[in-house]
């Protein structure tokens, strides 16, 4: 990175409470450009075969697409668009021949040598931007009780607690376009970390706690301990879990 930055990195991932793992995760350096990397977690869902046939196309798609990309001349943005698209389609053409309709979420977020971040989500796995423990911005979920939590009928409290909380209004591999929703941070600074993880992490947390432990602890630690007090919390129920965490430092400290 830009001015005298340095990142470190680290991911997580555990089958959870479950008989077969569903999520994949990524984190993975450009071959050619150094300071730029890729994150994504991607959610599959569809069964045994289906939902882990339609995380591993997400991440087959995103890795061949960033071994295209040129942070030079190409638009992160578009990059990003067009892993979702693509592998929206490829998993929607699967489902005409498997006997369990694939689906997956994906989150993905690409840093720049620049110190730029852009990053897609659909569906529910989330992706965080936090800087010294404080959440600047989060997505918002493709989900029934994120629309009820958009409209003021429920908190988000008990949306964490909704028997309907599994009800996805959008994700890749279904017979209607995906919603993509994208956001920039112009700058990483000193301080900011970004994390993706599916909601077999998220739910178990407050954004606060979140926040807190992304700032205390390395991303290598965070992973551990957040995986671990989600596992402890879930009490024999537990989802998938997958979680993938950028830190920026100066260089420094």
């Amino acid at each position: 990175m830009s001015q005298g930055f340095r990142i470190t990195a680290s991911t997580g991932i555990h089958k959870g409470d479950r008989e077969y793992q569903q999520d994949q995760v990524m984190l993975v350096g450009h071959a050619r450009v150094a300071g730029c990397l890729l994150g994504v977690v991607a959610d599959g869902m569809g069964g045994r075969s289906g939902g882990r046939k339609a995380s591993d196309q997400v991440m087959l798609t995103a890795r061949q697409l960033f071994e295209r990309y040129d942070p030079a001349t190409d638009d992160a943005a578009n990059l990003l668009r067009n892993v979702a698209a693509q592998a929206h389609l490829v998993i929607k053409l699967t489902a005409i021949s498997a006997e369990e309709e694939p689906h997956s979420t994906i989150a993905a977020f690409v840093v720049n040598p620049a110190g730029d971040c852009h990053w897609l989500h659909v569906g529910d796995s989330r992706i965080y931007h936090f800087h010294r423990g404080r959440l600047i911005r989060r997505t918002l979920d493709h989900s029934y009780v994120q629309s009820l939590v958009e409209r003021g009928e429920i908190s988000e409290e008990q949306a964490n607690s909704h028997p309907d909380s599994n009800i996805l209004l959008g994700c890749l591999g279904t017979e209607a376009e995906p919603p993509l929703a994208s956001h920039v941070v112009s700058q990483l600074q000193p301080g900011d970390v970004i994390l993706a993880c599916s909601d077999g992490v998220w739910h178990y947390f407050t954004d606060d706690e979140l926040g807190a432990m992304l700032a205390a602890l390395s991303p290598r630690e965070a992973a551990e301990i957040l995986i671990e007090k989600a596992r402890t919390r879930a009490r024999g129920a537990g989802d998938n879990l997958s979680l993938a965490i950028v830190s920026v430092a100066p260089l420094q400290s």
